[in-house]
């Protein structure tokens, strides 16, 4: 399952050091470069809130499947319909698939561990695995695309190819999983999309502000995924595009690496060294690009991702606190949702900034944004903290 998880996720980012070889086969330019991009977000969107969940109620295999299924029409897709409709048609599939695997496959790893240590009940492992699942494969999708488009012919199909192969046999691997979902559960009782736990206001202010944290957190994670190779080859001079796929994997393996290191701590510190490190990558960000060097660019894209990581992962589990157990995927679900439209917007917004500003105003601009949008999700995060299993006992203990 965690290998399944990991090649969608890489299928998802792939395309990073490949936009430029897009550009010039169907002749368009960076804002459409970004609304191919966003149109996977569309995808994930729609599969997150129309279908994110359904694993609740007809089981997490039943969902897992037909994401890889989904993923594997969209690579064939990319690689047969050589144009642009064609290749925001296999975005949009792509995101779908995305979306339902995202979603769905975090809760099913933590059933599955429970199957096999029903007595390990507080183990962090399963989140260790689905962390390094999620944001590793986002890694490494563009790392093993840009080494194809360096050293492999035809490397807009090439690449499809390896993906589409990864996923079938990955189709193989989950089909042998169990199923960790009651099916006989009562007629009478009615799936639970978004319910959160007794709180009131605390506890959807707490959701919200989650939902915030998730938004800016992705947001670096999609300029650098959609535009991150015009920003090399403009404004760095650099035209590798294994370089590319190496700093959307920096970005994204440190996002995975500081959950992974600091992901013990309690939220509140957690928050508060992503709320300070985020910052400070996105200045470095601008910094490299005023004075072009692309070490600086590097080291500035690896503190930014590692900053969204420990956002982000306050985010989930913030939202994650305030769900019905019963519901925690379609809570989830809601997040994710709002995260890629953090994902997507931002980027479009900054390439029809491209217009009217040059790349350096453009990203002090997005970066003081960002930032100061990340502050203050944090601050409201750490305010309206969702009541605990204590705090939830002493309520349903006192009189009306």
């Amino acid at each position: 399952m965690a290998v399944a998880f990991t090649v969608l996720m890489a299928f998802g980012t792939a395309p990073t050091p490949l936009w430029p070889l897009y550009e010039a086969r169907d002749h368009f330019g960076a804002t459409t470069v970004t609304v191919a991009y966003a149109s996977m977000v569309v995808g994930a969107a729609a599969a997150f809130l129309g279908l994110g969940h359904l694993s609740d109620r007809l089981g997490r295999r039943r969902i897992i499947v037909p994401a890889l299924l989904v993923g594997i029409v969209a690579s064939v897709v990319l690689i047969v319909w050589r144009d642009l409709p064609g290749l925001i048609a296999g975005r949009i599939l792509n995101g779908v698939g995305l979306g339902l695997m995202a979603s769905t496959a975090t809760t099913y790893l933590h059933d599955l561990h429970h199957e096999v240590r029903p007595k390990r009940t507080g183990s962090v492992l399963p989140g260790i695995v689905a962390t390094a699942a999620n944001l590793g494969g986002l890694a490494s999708g563009p790392l093993v695309a840009g080494a194809a488009a360096e050293w492999l012919p035809m490397p807009l199909i090439t690449a499809q190819a390896i993906f589409t192969l990864a996923m079938a046999m990955c189709l193989a691997l989950v089909l042998c999983t169990p199923e960790t979902v009651d099916l006989e559960l009562p007629a009478t009782q009615p799936p639970s999309r978004f319910v959160l736990r007794p709180g009131g206001q605390r506890a959807f202010g707490a959701a919200g502000a989650a939902g915030a944290l998730g938004a800016f957190a992705f947001a670096i994670l999609g300029l650098i995924s959609s535009l991150g190779a015009s920003v090399l080859h403009g404004t760095l001079h650099t035209d590798s595009h294994l370089v590319v796929g190496l700093a959307a994997f920096l970005m994204f393996g440190s996002a995975a690496a500081a959950q992974l290191v600091l992901g013990r701590l309690p939220l509140p510190q957690l928050l508060t060294v992503g709320a300070v490190v985020f910052p400070v990558g996105l200045v470095l960000c601008a910094v490299a690009l005023y004075h072009p060097a692309l070490w600086l660019y590097l080291v500035a894209v690896s503190l930014s991702g590692a900053g969204s990581g420990l956002l982000f992962k306050g985010g989930v589990e913030r939202a994650g606190s305030v769900a019905e157990p019963a519901s925690r995927a379609g809570v989830l679900a809601v997040f994710f949702v709002v995260a890629y439209l953090g994902m997507g917007l931002p980027s479009v917004l900054f390439s029809i900034a491209l217009r009217h500003f040059a790349v350096q105003t453009a990203m002090i601009g997005f970066a003081t944004v960002l930032s100061c949008g990340a502050v203050v999700s944090v601050a409201v995060t750490l305010r309206d903290r969702a009541p605990g299993p204590g705090e939830l006992s002493a309520q349903s203990a006192r009189p009306s």
